[in-house]
């Protein structure tokens, strides 16, 4: 009982003082901005495509119609292959906004890698500022429906699966998506340092899942504080390292459309704040099933004592730790997939690309968090069974003490 007031103490001012920083820190929502028309920040609209009609690439181009908003036409292709070969007229008309109704026409050269078919649906960019004729283009396919449909799907499994865990885990899952777009994304668009309001995000974060999935218990408790420890762990890596190889955090055209709205974002804490709620999913992970683990062997030999339970519960955190470090790095690596393939490409050497700081980014980032999950197998499995085993002690000492009693019976035995 001891040590669950300390846990208690410990859990009780960090969960008041996550509080008091969601209050302190809580925007008033996305400071507004004039639209750039770059990338995601332009005004766009739902469209469908009425009709597609095959027209000479020349007569296309003659007749002034512009080209499709579609940036993935390659580059390599010849101005005499476009005019001699057949492209698509499409007529698209608008479906919201107020030019509801209103259509306009673009053309589809033949070797765009997405060609638009009658009946589709499009999002289209809006410019106010241009003329009339070339205020809409095609910016993307609309996905909502299969994107709806797979999440539909993905409920009604982890529903069927888990029952009332599942109900709760899509209700904590849904309340981290409302911290998020609520709280951590305005609060840094509003100048909030990026790391104290992912710090305070993230564990908000950790507290509603963690209790809300598997109830206030001193399970649970164990579980909060190991992760609790692992993100200190990683914060400090982070801050370290992030530093120490000058990473920035701009990066691409995204981070250099923020950096250019938002100039007094601290790009290179935003990095850190994505480290720590990036590895925040894992770590609940890790640390819950090292937790149950513990537990589940007490159940199966209350004899055992703490040492016990943690050697025992380290060998399936070893288990643990060869497989989630592994997902973590081939996750990242398929995330930069495209970046490998441009720099294998290039014949770069293995230096150069580590060098990069696009790809140094997510090496730290794979490597912090990577301590971070491996930090958390021992810590939380040594909470475990001090924990588990004060209610309840292991009789491991009384049967060590006995058999050592018997073996010096059968020596004195034998002596005489």
């Amino acid at each position: 009982m001891h040590l669950r007031k300390v846990i208690a103490a410990v859990l009780i001012p960090f969960a008041a003082a996550v509080l008091v920083g969601l209050v302190v820190l809580w925007p008033g929502g996305a400071p507004a901005h004039e639209r750039t028309g770059v990338g995601f920040d332009r005004q766009t609209q739902d469209a469908t495509v009425t009709k597609v009609v095959e027209v000479s690439c020349k007569e296309a181009g003659a007749s002034g119609v512009p080209p499709t908003g579609d940036t993935s036409t390659a580059e390599g292709s010849s101005a005499v292959q476009q005019e001699e070969g057949t492209c698509k007229r499409a007529t698209i008309r608008v479906d919201s906004g107020d030019d509801k109704g209103r259509t306009f026409t673009e053309i589809v050269q033949p070797d765009q890698s997405r060609q638009l078919h009658e009946g589709q649906k499009v999002v289209v960019a809006y410019e106010p500022s241009a003329p009339k004729d070339l205020q809409y283009s095609v910016t993307d396919v609309n996905r909502r429906l299969p994107m709806a449909l797979l999440a539909g799907i993905f409920a009604v499994a982890v529903v069927v699966v888990g029952r009332l865990r599942g109900v709760m885990a899509l209700v904590a899952l849904a309340i981290s998506f409302m911290v998020l777009n609520f709280f951590i994304l305005p609060a840094i668009l509003q100048g909030s340092n990026p790391l104290v309001v992912a710090v305070v995000g993230a564990s908000a974060i950790m507290l509603i899942a963690l209790y809300l999935c598997h109830g206030p218990s001193a399970r649970t408790s164990v579980a909060v504080l190991g992760t609790l420890i692992s993100l200190l762990l990683i914060g400090i890596l982070g801050s370290v390292f992030i530093d120490w190889a000058a990473l920035t955090g701009n990066t691409d055209d995204n981070t250099g459309l923020i950096h250019g709205l938002y100039p007094t974002i601290d790009m290179s804490g935003l990095l850190l704040a994505g480290i720590i709620i990036g590895s925040l999913g894992v770590l609940d992970d890790v640390t819950v099933t090292q937790t149950s683990a513990v537990w589940e062997l007490h159940e199966a030999n209350p004899s055992m004592g703490w040492r016990g339970l943690y050697r025992a519960g380290i060998r399936i955190g070893r288990d643990h730790i060869a497989s989630v470090v592994n997902t973590l790095v081939l996750a990242y690596a398929g995330a930069a997939l495209p970046l490998l393939l441009l720099f294998s490409i290039a014949q770069s050497s293995v230096g150069t690309v580590a060098n990069s700081e696009l790809v140094a980014e997510e090496i730290v980032r794979t490597l912090v968090g990577s301590i971070g999950l491996v930090a958390s197998v021992p810590v939380t499995t040594a909470l475990a069974a001090l924990v588990v085993s004060a209610d309840r002690p292991g009789t491991e000492p009384a049967l060590e003490a006995s058999a050592v009693s018997a073996r010096g019976g059968r020596g004195r035995r034998r002596k005489r």
